[in-house]
């Protein structure tokens, strides 16, 4: 027969049947005495002569026959008066002696042999912990014995308390620096743990708590002790050595969750409770860390105070103040009209990289405290006025010629740090201003260091603030080059025309009228020869570039002039008269304007300041700085002598203030080591206050353009617009190159309303419209 058609056979289960015998209650008493005389051997450490083989059947064969719940409940007897009867009477015993420790190495043996009887009787009762105690949902063996441990001894009237006490008690002897028993303190707690069976909360309220809150009295009470006999930074060690004294301690003898809060209880006490204190003890405290340059402290006292909540932000304003009290001390001493710029951006250089210094070695580049120095430096840098103009003479004092002791890549360093520095500037387009005049100068007199650091220079600003800020800069290079190349062209034009300049040998710039610092030149009377010389660039020029104007700007230029000097006149019983000592000639670089006065004196010995200023019709304020430096610049390089004479006609001491009636005359007694002689330009360190007055108006003037264009530009793109947005979107745009007030973009919004470029509407008069 085919298998293939043979019925599927059903696979059997196995069943194992119950032992076949009947237990009458005799049987089980004698069981159940065996099994308890067992326990009871096992707790008195007797259980050497046991079977464990044979306790395993008896206990196997009660929990088969439906005897668990009376082996559990015999199990239950037996371990309770174990406890009560013996071990609870020993623990109590060793209260009444006077050392904590023989308490609580009573307690820690009395934990021990429970836990290993505990793990004996456990093995005997295997079966009943697999069947009886799952059906019925009760504790397993271990854990009933872990149950009756803690409430018959660890929480027991007295012993609770006393184990409580002791702990502390021992924690406390050791934080003063006594020498306790470690091993039974972690032994104890662990025992803590145990007992909570997968929970610590048994730990947290016979333990954990009261430690925290005996704990935090302590570190109170040890806080203003500290505080009342140390200085911050002895304190701040104090606390340094708390902190890690209390995380080895719960490392080695506490739970691993203590030691979080542990350290917190100490971060509040000694640190958060303390820290202004800290911060602004006086002689001591941050600001004298600070002075005293001690970066070692700073940093003990940053790690400290980064612990703790608004901790940096208090260190920070104590910081701040002591910042900003130096800055505006630098400020204030620079308002004056005797201010020397270079001391005092150098001064600002010099403090940011001190603070700089402290952040890098001492506040691990902290940006809460980076972001405040920042803002302190925008602050009291912004309160001068003069740091615009006081900065741009900075930069123009690195890169001028001449500068001693600095090397290229030292100078390039420095002009980093005044970028930081320009960066805090609120108002850039008056830097702009100023650092075009200086950069004209430096390029026209031909003193910049080099065309690589100025270029350079150009580089860092156009990464600030773009390319539209330094378009301008970058034109006047451009015209250098241009200039460059028309003078080899006018040189060839003047030889291969055989065209006479008289004798002077010109050299030109041609300037773009937007890119230069120009301004309409005054019509000054130029001697007839180098007046000649420029009418025959000028036609060369218009003759290549048709439709163009030339315009001289004489308060620009330089010159040389070969002065001849004939020494002290002889008087008549010298020599005859018209007979001088040794002539000397000497080469004098002077400005155009001073050129236009020396060249007078070929006509006339003796010229007073007023006939000067009508006869060169140089404005008065240059005429000034242009006699004081030859009359009265350094003792070396003074060609011209001043002859002063009140108008009563009675003499008087020379003043350093010049009049219209001061006469001057050549200094024929002139004499240099040089044959080349540069006249210094007297120039005040700075504008005066009337110039400053008078470049102020030429800056707002230019903003209210600007303004007008960014309204116009934000409107066009938005067609509507509220005026609260437009006022915040204009400061945004505008922010780069100077802070437009509120009221000054109203009174463009206005100017443009009346002018048609917008309107308001009917319903909302807040809301503006672009008119196309």
């Amino acid at each position: 027969m085919n298998r293939n058609n043979c019925p599927p056979r059903r696979e059997a289960k196995m069943r194992i049947r119950a032992f076949p015998i009947n237990m009458d209650e005799k049987y089980v008493d004698n069981i159940w005495n065996v099994l308890k005389n067992a326990i009871q051997e096992i707790q008195k450490k007797n259980n050497s002569g046991l079977s464990f083989e044979e306790l395993y059947r008896n206990a196997y064969n009660m929990v088969l026959h439906k005897h668990g719940e009376r082996l559990y409940n015999g199990l239950r007897e037996v371990v309770t008066h174990h406890l009560e009867a013996k071990i609870r009477v020993d623990i109590i015993a060793s209260l009444n002696q006077q050392t904590s420790g023989n308490f609580l190495q009573t307690l820690i043996q009395a934990w021990n042999d429970h836990q290993t009887s505990m793990i004996m009787i456990r093995d005997i009762l295997m079966y009943m912990d697999r069947v009886y105690v799952q059906q019925n949902n009760v504790e397993n063996v271990y854990n009933l014995g872990l149950h009756l441990f803690r409430d018959l001894i660890v929480r027991h009237g007295n012993i609770r308390e006393h184990l409580q006490e002791t702990l502390l008690d021992l924690i406390q002897r050791e934080r003063k620096s006594e020498v306790v028993d470690r091993i039974a303190i972690r032994s104890a707690c662990s025992m803590l743990i145990t007992l909570g069976i997968g929970s610590r909360l048994i730990y947290e309220e016979d333990f954990e708590r009261p430690f925290l809150q005996r704990s935090a009295a302590f570190f109170k009470a040890e806080g203003q002790k500290f505080l009342a006999e140390n200085s911050a930074s002895v304190y701040i060690a104090k606390v340094e050595q708390r902190l890690n004294e209390e995380s080895e301690r719960a490392n080695v003898y506490l739970d691993s969750y203590t030691e979080k809060k542990i350290i917190k209880v100490v971060e509040e006490e000694l640190i958060k409770k303390h820290m202004k204190t800290v911060v602004e003890m006086e002689n001591s405290g941050v600001v004298h860390m600070l002075k005293e340059n001690k970066f070692g402290d700073l940093k003990c006292i940053y790690k400290l105070l980064s612990r703790v909540s608004d901790g940096i932000s208090t260190m920070s304003e104590c910081m701040s103040r002591y910042l900003r009290e130096i800055g505006t001390a630098i400020v204030n001493s620079a308002s004056g009209d005797e201010a020397n710029p270079i001391n005092y951006i150098q001064s600002l250089i010099d403090l940011k990289d001190r603070f700089d210094e402290f952040l890098k070695q001492s506040f691990n580049n902290d940006k809460i405290l980076k972001q405040k120095i920042s803002s302190d430096f925008e602050s009291f840098f912004n309160e001068n006025s003069k740091s615009p103009e006081f900065l741009s003479l900075f930069i123009d004092d690195k890169l001028k010629k001449g500068v001693k002791g600095l090397t290229e890549q030292e100078i390039e360093i420095i002009l980093d740090k005044t970028m930081v520095l320009f960066r805090y500037l609120q108002e850039k387009d008056m830097f702009e201003r100023y650092y075009k005049q200086h950069l004209a100068k430096r390029l026209l007199l031909n003193k910049s260091l080099s065309y690589d650091s100025e270029k350079g220079m150009i580089s860092k600003l156009k990464t600030e603030c773009g390319c539209q800020f330094t378009s301008k800069l970058e034109g006047m290079f451009k015209d250098m080059s241009v200039s460059d190349t028309l003078q080899d062209d006018f040189r060839r034009h003047t030889a291969n025309s055989s065209l006479s300049l008289s004798g002077v040998d010109l050299s030109v710039k041609v300037l773009t009228t937007g890119y230069w610092p120009t301004t309409p030149g005054a019509k000054v009377n130029l001697p007839t020869a180098a007046m000649q010389a420029f009418e025959a660039y000028k036609r060369f020029y218009l003759n290549k570039h048709s439709g163009r104007k030339l315009e001289l700007q004489p308060q620009m230029g330089m010159a040389d002039l070969t002065a001849a000097f004939y020494g002290k006149q002889l008087t008549s019983d010298e020599a005859p008269s018209s007979c001088f000592v040794a002539t000397k000639k000497h080469t004098l670089v002077v400005s155009t304007y001073q050129m236009c006065i020396l060249v007078l004196f070929n006509t006339k010995d003796t010229w007073t300041f007023e006939e000067l200023k009508t006869e060169t019709n140089i404005p008065e304020k240059d005429l000034v700085r242009a006699v004081q430096a030859l009359a009265m610049g350094k003792q070396q390089q003074r060609v011209l002598t001043r002859l002063t004479t009140d108008r009563t006609g009675t003499g008087k001491e020379p003043t350093k203030e010049i009049e219209p009636s001061h006469q001057f005359k050549v200094n024929d007694g002139f004499t240099s080591k040089l044959y080349r002689v540069k006249i210094q330009q007297v120039a005040a360190r700075g504008e005066s206050e009337p110039e400053r007055k008078e470049t102020r108006q030429k800056v707002d003037e230019d903003r209210k353009h600007e303004i007008e264009a960014a309204i116009v530009r934000i409107m066009k793109s938005r067609k509507v617009l509220q005026h609260n947005n437009l006022i915040t979107e204009v400061t945004g745009m505008l922010q780069s190159r100077f802070m437009p007030s509120p009221q000054a973009i109203k009174k463009r919004i206005e100017n443009l309303i009346d002018r048609e470029y917008l309107k308001r509407t009917e319903g909302d008069r807040k809301i503006y419209e672009y008119l196309a």
